[in-house]
C-alpha cells in the first residue's frame, strides 16, 4: 500500500507531461505484446512446416511437398510455394531464386511491421521528459520571481520536483522500450534468417535433382552413341 501511495505521489508531482509519457508507454506495451505474440506464432508455424517438408524437399519429392504446403498458411509455406510453383515450369535455378527473393520482399515487411515505432516512442518519451523538466524549471523561476519570500522555498521545491520526476519518468519509460525494441528486432532477424536458410536448402535440393536428371540423361545418351559408332 505504501508503495502504491509513493507511485501515485511521484506521478502527481511530475506535472502535466506525465500523462503523455504514460500514454506513450501504454502504446508501446500494446505494440510489444502484439508483436511478440505474432512473431512467436509465426516462428512456431514455420518450425512445424519445415519439420514436415524438410525430408520431402531434400529427397527431391517436390510434388508431395506441394501437397503438404497447400494445407499450410505459414510464411515459410508461402515462400516455398512460390519456388515450387516455378519448379515444374522452368529449369533455371536463377528463375526460381528470383521468385523466392520477391517472396521474401513481401514477407519481411510483415515481420518488421510496427516494430520500428518502438524506437520512435522511446525518443518521444525521453523528449517529453525533458520538456517536463523545462516546464518545471520555468515554474520554479516564476515562483521565485513572483511570490513572497515565505513561500519561495515550498514553491521552488515543488517546481524542481516536477522537473526531476518528469525527467525520471521519461527515462524509466524510454529505457525498457529500447530494450524491447532490440529484442523484437533480434527475434525478427531470426525469423528472416530461418526463411532464407530454408530457401537456400530448397534451391540446393532443386539443383541436386536437376544435376541427377542431367547425369541420367547423359548415361542414356552415351550407350546410344557407342552403339551407333
Amino acid at each position: 500500500m505504501d508503495f502504491l501511495y509513493s507511485v501515485v505521489k511521484f506521478f502527481t508531482a511530475g506535472g502535466a507531461f506525465m500523462f503523455p509519457i504514460l500514454l506513450v508507454g501504454a502504446i508501446a506495451i500494446a505494440i510489444t505484446i502484439e508483436r511478440y505474440i505474432t512473431l512467436s506464432k509465426m516462428g512456431a508455424r514455420n518450425r512445424r512446416t519445415w519439420a514436415r517438408v524438410e525430408s520431402v524437399l531434400t529427397g527431391g519429392e517436390f510434388d508431395q511437398a506441394r501437397e503438404l504446403l497447400t494445407k499450410d498458411d505459414s510464411s515459410l509455406s508461402r515462400l516455398l510455394g512460390m519456388g515450387l510453383a516455378l519448379q515444374g515450369a522452368v529449369r533455371r535455378r536463377d528463375d526460381v531464386e528470383k521468385a523466392m527473393q520477391e517472396g521474401m520482399m513481401e514477407i519481411v515487411p510483415q515481420l518488421e511491421k510496427r516494430t520500428h515505432y518502438l524506437a520512435t516512442m522511446a525518443n518521444v518519451a525521453t523528449l517529453l521528459g525533458l520538456l517536463g523538466t523545462v516546464s518545471g524549471l520555468i515554474h520554479a523561476f516564476a515562483a521565485v520571481a513572483t511570490v513572497n519570500p515565505a513561500e519561495k522555498a515550498n514553491l521552488l521545491a515543488a517546481s524542481i520536483s516536477e522537473a526531476m520526476n518528469c525527467t525520471a519518468f521519461g527515462l524509466v519509460t524510454a529505457v525498457p522500450i529500447l530494450i524491447v525494441h532490440a529484442f523484437l528486432q533480434s527475434k525478427t532477424a531470426g525469423l528472416s534468417d530461418g526463411l532464407e536458410t530454408a530457401a537456400i536448402r530448397f534451391l540446393n535440393a532443386l539443383a541436386a535433382r536437376q544435376a541427377a536428371r542431367a547425369q541420367s540423361r547423359l548415361e542414356l545418351v552415351q550407350p546410344a552413341k557407342a552403339a551407333s559408332a
